[in-house]
Formats: structure tokens, C-alpha cells, sequence
């Protein structure tokens, strides 16, 4: 009878168990901010490979003479399948990592105000006859953004950050190696999307903070 009682009483722990990680917010998250931002950078890539239709060329930063918008649509842009592919790919998982934390307006404000300070920084650093396309400048942003909103004392959390954080760190450093190279990659940009996604966080911090102390 006891062994019953306990086999029960195992079984009822077990079903709720499944249960809460059925219905779990992370399980059942849609990621409707990363899917739309994949979305926009496929639909202005079939658009642009159109016979006919020149919109890469329009939407694309141009260094001598860049139109307003284009600092904001050169992040939507891509030069060729393997470009786009490659940051879709990383768009899709630090982009996740980012939506998970911080929700839809979050994922989608950091790419934006990232992707705005990668097309600022190589402009910049890059006057002259060039184009410069592609969301990896943004996508850089999220790498340091996923990084930096994982910070906790929680054990698994420091470990995801120690992961993650490694190859940021990696990455950063192999793009500061690589600012004087002429190998077709906008370095400068993707230095540009990282420190803004260092300084986006930092101001978020320190604003919570202030918040904190005014409420306490």
C-alpha cells in the first residue's frame, strides 16, 4: 500500500513537471521579433534579385552621398545568398537569446539602434566611393547585447555568459585585427554594432538604476 501511495504520489510530481514545462513562457515563445526581422532581410533580398529592379543598389549606404534612410535599410540589405545566409544564421540565434530576455520591442530596437550605429561608425571610418549592406553590424550588436542582459549570480546564467562571452570577445578582437584589411568585409561596422550594443545596455543599466533609487 505504501509503495502505491508513493508510486503515486511520483507519478502526480512527474505529470506537473511536464506540465509547467509544457506551458512554460520560454517553450511556447513565438519569437515574433526575430522572425519578422529574418522576414524583412528575405523579402528586400528576393526583391532586390528581380530583373530589373535596382533596389540593392537604392537601399544600400553610399558613402560619397548617402541618402537619411539608407543608414537605417543597409542593415536590410545583402549583397549575395551567402551573405544573407550567414547573418541570418546568427541573427536567428543571438537574436533568440536577446528576444527571450527582453521581448519583441527589445530584439527589434536593439537591431535597429545597433544596425544604426554600425552604418554610422563605417561611414565614418570609411569616406569615399564604397557601398556597405548587410545586417552583420546589427547582428554584432546582439552578439554584445545577449551577452551583457544574461549577467546574474545565477549559476546557469554565468555560464551562458562565460560561452557566449568568449566568442564575443573572440570576435571583437578579430575584427579590431582586421580594420586595415581590404578583404570586402565592413569591419569598422560590425565594431560600430558591438559598442552600441555595449553602450545601449550600460544606459538601460544605469537608468534601472536610477529608477530604483528614486522609488527606494
Amino acid at each position: 500500500m505504501r509503495n502505491d501511495r508513493n508510486s503515486q504520489s511520483a507519478n502526480s510530481a512527474t505529470d506537473r513537471l511536464l506540465d509547467d514545462n509544457r506551458h512554460s513562457p520560454r517553450r511556447n515563445y513565438q519569437y515574433n521579433g526575430v522572425f519578422a526581422l529574418i522576414s524583412i532581410n528575405l523579402l528586400i533580398f528576393i526583391v532586390g534579385n528581380i530583373p530589373g529592379i535596382a533596389l540593392t543598389s537604392t537601399l544600400a549606404l553610399n558613402h560619397s552621398n548617402p541618402a537619411w534612410y539608407q543608414f537605417f535599410t543597409a542593415m536590410f540589405s545583402h549583397a549575395s545568398w551567402a551573405h544573407l545566409s550567414g547573418n541570418l544564421f546568427f541573427l536567428y540565434i543571438f537574436g533568440r537569446l536577446v528576444e527571450e530576455e527582453e521581448g519583441l520591442l527589445g530584439v527589434v530596437g536593439s537591431y535597429l539602434i545597433c544596425g544604426l550605429g554600425a552604418s554610422l561608425m563605417s561611414w565614418l571610418f570609411q569616406p569615399g566611393g564604397i557601398y556597405s549592406l548587410g545586417a552583420s553590424g546589427a547582428v554584432f550588436g546582439l552578439f554584445a547585447v545577449s551577452v551583457l542582459i544574461k549577467l546574474s549570480w545565477n549559476w546557469r546564467k554565468i555560464l551562458e555568459v562565460l560561452i557566449l562571452g568568449q566568442f564575443v570577445v573572440e570576435r571583437v578582437f578579430f575584427e579590431f585585427g582586421q580594420t586595415g584589411a581590404r578583404d570586402g568585409v565592413d569591419h569598422f561596422a560590425h565594431l560600430g554594432g558591438a559598442a552600441v550594443g555595449v553602450a545601449l545596455i550600460m544606459g538601460l543599466m544605469r537608468l534601472e538604476k536610477k529608477h530604483l533609487g528614486k522609488g527606494g
